[in-house]
């Protein structure tokens, strides 16, 4: 029998297991698409300029490098604040419950009365019972030297003294560190595990308040945590601490830092985003202008037309007439003049307007950067490699025709690429003597550069290699700037390396012949000198006559505000060779 009914469509699969996947997602309990990202590139270079390392970062060390706003995080305050009021509860009946000044009386008897039942060599007693009296762990262990192989049965009693020292230190510090209103008395080793339950507590504590600020969930020990918080409270923060970790994975890979099975790697493009910062950070003082880029219209003879004009001169080229304005003119001078049947109008040379124009010359730069063994105090290579950067991000944006080279200065001068300036570090010092007279033949193929101490400054080397590098750069315009803290200690006579500290006189002449060099092929030195805790009046005297042989520059600034004024010195050369 057929029916009339139509056959019902089937149904559709059951997509609840989707569905069930976006459940967890909660649009207020994440950052908002409109806000602006968190910063990740920055602290991960600043971790990578301070340690000169290109190791691939683990999860924590990115996530205490990067700040977040916590309010963005739906839920993180509430379950924060419950688990430091738990800890603090912990920790306060703790407190409330015991008193240390009988703990404290034992620790101290049980260490003098065992050390007066022992009996040293009769050569030590007197030394034995003047340090147990002083209570130093130091002495004592002196001691043990002395006769551990002599008298063994004693060395082995001493060992245990010693222990009973250590833990009465221990009650020593938990009492000079909580304050405790109970009335409880503790043994030695119930306030060696309280003490160390506290410590527990308060370092708990801290990464609780650190993560309410910053949203760095990751920086809490979850294991530690664990000993004190209930499951549920557990598991919550542990949502909210996957929940970041896939926000931060996922930001760092838009801003170029890739995550790998070792860490978190960066990329060309984090670079590139870097230098970007760098430069909005230095150059935000002038974010008041009205327009136009910070370079400004510099008149001059070039290819790039301006708006305004001028009258035309003889040789100048008519491709840049202002047309109409030209033809204004010849209207106004005919207009003037008496009637005249002749219709045609007639440009003399007199109406004939010229755009100004404007040319942009290319200019090459050659950065000597220090890293000698001094550089690294107040961490002015950090500074400095900061500035290369940024340096390097301003030409590759502003003046892309530019030619941009690095030095390394130590010992030896050395070129480098910019994917190598962060990895620079100062050279480690690897003589102490107060007074250095060295000579190296570095012809003799017996002697390479790694037999020769590191640490120098050969600004002499430096000199040559920026003047030999500048020199076959097609432009005039050249300058090298030299960032230091001090004088020469190292250069070259021929094959000849001399290592000279404290500075002589014969460094200092070879490293002027050389400036005085650069000077006659027209390369300008500009010096900017760092603040070292041995700088002395002799530094900054070199450094201005070195700059008066070249017509430069020298700059006093502290390391921190190098990146600054390197560039805006830079921006205002850009000035005058256009001017």
């Amino acid at each position: 029998m057929r029916s009339d009914r139509a056959t019902p469509p089937p149904e559709p699969p059951f997509l609840g297991g989707v569905i069930h996947t976006y459940q967890g997602y909660d649009p207020k309990a994440f950052p908002s698409p409109t806000k602006p990202p968190p910063d990740m590139v920055s602290g991960a270079f600043d971790h990578w300029l301070a340690f000169g390392s290109t190791r691939r970062l683990t999860e924590e060390e990115l996530a205490r490098a990067i700040r977040l706003d916590p309010s963005q995080i739906k839920g993180l305050g509430p379950t924060i604040d419950g688990l430091i009021a738990m800890l603090e509860e912990r920790k306060r009946k703790i407190l409330a419950r015991f008193e240390t000044k009988a703990v404290e009386r034992t620790a101290r008897r049980v260490f003098h009365d065992h050390a007066a039942s022992m009996r040293p060599p009769p050569a030590l007693e007197r030394t034995f019972r003047d340090e147990v009296q002083e209570e130093q762990l130091r002495d004592l262990e002196r001691l043990w030297y002395r006769v551990e192989h002599d008298d063994p049965p004693f060395a082995a009693e001493l060992v245990q003294l010693v222990e009973e020292l250590g833990e009465k230190y221990q009650v020593d510090e938990l009492v000079a560190t909580y304050t405790f209103t109970g009335r409880e008395p503790m043994t030695v080793p119930q306030a060696l595990k309280v003490k160390a339950e506290l410590e527990r507590i308060d370092e708990l504590l801290e990464q609780l308040r650190e993560a309410r600020e910053s949203a760095q969930i990751a920086v809490i020990d979850m294991e530690a945590m664990s000993e004190f918080a209930e499951p549920g409270d557990l598991e919550q923060l542990s949502a909210l601490q996957q929940m970041v970790q896939d926000y931060l994975r996922e930001t760092a890979e838009q801003q170029g830092i890739e995550f790998t099975r070792e860490g978190y790697q960066i990329t060309p493009k984090a670079m590139r985003i870097f230098q970007s910062r760098l430069l909005e950070h230095i150059f935000n003082d002038l974010q008041a202008a009205r327009s136009g880029r910070h370079l400004g219209p510099i008149e001059g003879d070039g290819a790039v037309e301006m708006p305004s004009t001028r009258p035309y001169e003889f040789g100048d080229s008519i491709a840049h007439m202002d047309a109409s304005q030209s033809i204004i003119n010849a209207l106004v001078r005919r207009s003037s003049r008496s009637p005249s049947t002749d219709r045609r109008l007639r440009v003399d040379a007199e109406d004939i307007e010229i755009h100004q124009t404007r040319n942009t010359p290319k200019c090459a730069t050659a950065v000597v950067m220090d890293m000698s063994g001094s550089m690294r105090y107040n961490g002015l290579y950090v500074a400095c490699k900061r500035m290369g950067l940024a340096l390097d991000g301003l030409i590759r944006r502003e003046y892309p025709g530019d030619f941009l080279q690095f030095i390394e200065m130590y010992s030896f001068g050395k070129p480098r690429r910019i994917a190598e300036v962060p990895s620079l570090m100062p050279k480690p010092v690897t003589i102490y003597e107060p007074v250095v007279r060295l000579r190296a033949d570095m012809s003799d193929p017996r002697i390479s550069e790694l037999d020769i101490p590191p640490h120098f400054t050969n600004i002499q080397h430096s000199l040559q290699l920026a003047r030999q590098i500048l020199g076959v750069q097609d432009t005039p315009n050249r300058q090298i700037i030299l960032i230091t803290d001090g004088l020469p200690t190292a250069h070259f006579e021929g094959e000849e390396l001399f290592l000279l500290y404290p500075p002589d006189p014969r460094t200092e002449e070879a490293t002027m012949r050389e400036a005085h060099r650069c000077a006659q092929e027209g390369m300008t030195i500009n010096i900017f000198l760092l603040p070292n805790w041995s700088q002395s009046r002799e530094d900054v005297q070199f450094a201005q006559r070195m700059v008066e042989a070249t017509e430069g520059r020298v700059f006093f600034t502290g390391g921190r505000d190098l990146d600054r004024f390197v560039l805006w010195d830079y921006v205002k050369r850009r000035r005058t060779i256009i001017g």
